[in-house]
């Protein structure tokens, strides 16, 4: 894979902060990217959450002892925020992470984010095209180039979330999930299924449900660590309910605002 080949997928984005320091050449262990759903059916305080819980988890000394637990001891670490596209005011661009004191400055820098513009629509697949494009566009060379997909409702908008997953897959790319059922999907209430289904990918990914607010700090701490670690034998305790397959393409389908390989910014 050679990144200066796709440099231009990302600055096509117009957004700000997607930039590391070039000169830095040493080893990273992973290349991470959190994907953070603010789409409509997201109330404030789900909202609220998210942002608090990322940044506790980030300030964590569990979560510090894992980057330093690394061969290299850094990460690579970009944040953003989507509905129907991503979020350009919501962008944390890339940073290397290898201190308690980065960790908190990327934390804090999550939280100064402005409150998002337009929240319509839900295109998971914009959000795994842009967080690959970071991935891509970026002057390091990871172990493993994981992103960090966290929701309420399946994909509504843009593409089918499949092609993005298998695109994204295909370039190397892990993708976990997120899915929060503390407000489940009126229209989608196995969306912790959905995720295992039709969203996550790569060796090892994962799917760690959220059921209750109580749980999200906790899940997010547990989850970043777990990807850091990228050990899949950890993973085997993480429940994920159990039916038959889902249908990716359904919301896609019945939603008169999806259209295939589109995806407006204000849905």
């Amino acid at each position: 894979m050679i990144k200066a080949a796709v440099t231009a997928i990302c600055l096509s984005c117009g957004l700000p902060g997607s930039s590391v320091r070039v000169a830095d050449t040493g080893g990273i262990d992973v290349e991470l990217v959190l994907a953070i759903d603010v789409s409509r059916s997201m109330d404030q305080s789900e909202f609220a959450i998210q942002r608090s819980g990322y940044a506790e988890a980030l300030r964590h000394p569990d979560f510090i002892r894992a980057v330093k637990a690394g061969a290299h001891g850094r990460i690579l670490l970009a944040y953003f925020e989507w509905s129907g596209a991503a979020q350009p005011e919501s962008l944390v661009g890339w940073a290397v992470i290898d201190s308690a004191d980065g960790a908190i400055a990327f934390a804090r820098q999550i939280e100064n984010r402005p409150e998002v513009g337009s929240r319509y629509g839900t295109s998971i697949s914009q959000a795994i095209d842009f967080g690959a494009s970071l991935i891509l566009a970026n002057a390091f060379e990871g172990e493993r180039k994981v992103i960090d997909v966290s929701g309420d409702g399946p994909n509504n908008m843009g593409r089918p979330v499949t092609q993005a997953r298998d695109a994204a897959v295909a370039q190397g790319i892990i993708i976990n999930g997120l899915p929060m059922l503390i407000s489940p999907s009126r229209t989608f209430r196995e969306l912790d299924r959905y995720y295992a289904d039709c969203v996550i990918g790569g060796p090892g990914a994962f799917v760690l449900p959220v059921n209750d607010i109580s749980e999200f700090s906790t899940a997010i701490r547990r989850k970043l660590i777990l990807e850091l670690s990228g050990l899949p034998s950890m993973l085997e305790a993480i429940p994920v309910a159990a039916g038959e397959p889902i249908d990716c393409t359904r919301e896609e389908e019945r939603d008169p605002r999806f259209r295939p390989g589109n995806a407006p910014a204000d849905g």
